[in-house]
C-alpha cells in the first residue's frame, strides 16, 4: 500500500431483515474492522490487518472468498460463503488502467451463506441467505456519491449501483458503474460504456445505455455512521442504511423486462 493510501473491503451477509456488514481495511492512519446492522454500527481497531492474496487478518478475525469467521468483543461467529459469482470484468472497464482517486471492484455479486453470529448474546442465523463482496482503494472516497446494492428480491435478483464526482487527469466528471444480474445475464451500465446519467438524486437514479433503460426509486432511513477515507486517513464520517426500500425497473428497446421491489438495499448518498 502506498503513502497516503486505503484499502477496504465489505462483506455483507443478508437473510431477509437481517443484514450484517464487515468491513476490515486499513489506512494511513492504521488497520480498522467496522461492523453495520439495523441496529447501528461499531469500530474495532487493530495494529495491523494481515493480507494474503483475497485473504485477510485482523486479530482473530478472518475474511476470504470462502466465509468469515469473527471474534470481537460481543461479537462471535461463523458464516460460510457458496461459490461467488464475480462480474464478467473489472466494473472499472478501462479505467482501471489510469491513476484514480477511489477504485471500486465487485468480488461477488450473490453467493449463498450459511453460518449464523451472535451479538450481545443474541444469535442471528444466516443459513439461506445471500451475501455481497466489494473493494475499494486510492486515496479518497468521492466527494459527492451516491452507492446502492440489493440482492434481496422476490425472484433471484442482485444489483449494485453507484454515481459519483471523478477527479481525472485535472478534470471532473460525473461517472457511473452499474451491474444488474437477473435471469443468467448480466446488465452493466458504465461511463466507459456510453451511458447517460439522467437523474441523479437522493431518490432517484435513472440510466440510459443503447437500448437498455434503468429506473432505481430509493427511499432510504436515517443509517448509521461509519468512517471513510479522506487524503489515505479514515477522516470523514458518512452514512449507510441497511434496510432502504428499492423499486428497480429494467427495459430492454421499450419493453419492461424487470420490476422487482426490496425493503432491504444498503444505500449511501453523499
Amino acid at each position: 500500500m502506498t503513502k497516503k493510501a486505503f484499502e477496504g473491503w465489505y462483506f455483507k451477509h443478508q437473510k431477509g431483515q437481517t443484514m450484517l456488514a464487515f468491513i476490515p481495511g486499513q489506512a494511513q492512519d492504521g488497520a480498522f474492522l467496522q461492523m453495520l446492522w439495523p441496529r447501528g454500527s461499531r469500530r474495532f481497531h487493530f495494529p495491523q490487518l494481515q493480507i494474503d492474496g483475497a485473504a485477510l487478518r485482523a486479530g482473530a478475525c478472518r475474511f476470504s472468498g470462502e466465509g468469515c469467521h469473527v471474534e470481537l468483543p460481543g461479537v462471535r461467529g461463523d458464516i460460510a460463503y457458496g461459490p461467488l459469482t464475480p462480474l464478467a470484468s473489472d466494473i472499472m472497464g478501462p479505467f482501471r488502467f489510469f491513476p484514480m482517486e477511489c477504485r471500486h471492484g465487485v468480488l461477488s455479486m450473490a453467493h449463498s451463506l450459511t453460518g449464523s453470529v451472535t451479538i450481545d448474546g443474541k444469535t442471528y442465523s444466516f443459513d439461506g441467505g445471500t451475501g455481497y463482496w466489494e473493494k475499494d482503494s486510492g486515496l479518497s472516497f468521492p466527494r459527492s456519491y451516491l452507492w446502492v446494492q440489493c440482492n434481496t428480491f422476490p425472484e433471484p435478483c442482485a444489483m449494485m449501483a453507484s454515481v459519483a464526482e471523478v477527479p481525472f487527469l485535472g478534470l471532473r466528471f460525473r461517472g457511473c458503474i452499474c451491474a444488474v444480474l437477473y435471469r443468467g445475464r448480466e446488465y452493466r451500465f458504465a461511463t466507459y460504456r456510453g451511458v447517460r446519467i439522467l437523474a441523479a438524486t437522493r431518490e432517484r437514479l435513472s440510466l440510459v445505455q443503447g437500448s437498455l433503460r434503468l429506473d432505481l426509486r430509493m427511499m432510504p432511513t436515517p443509517g448509521h455512521p461509519l468512517l471513510s477515507p479522506a487524503a489515505g486517513k479514515m477522516s470523514v464520517t458518512v452514512r449507510e442504511c441497511c434496510n432502504a426500500s428499492l423499486h428497480m425497473r429494467l427495459w430492454e428497446n421499450g419493453r419492461l423486462i424487470l420490476d422487482q421491489r426490496s425493503n432491504e438495499a444498503a444505500y449511501e448518498f453523499i
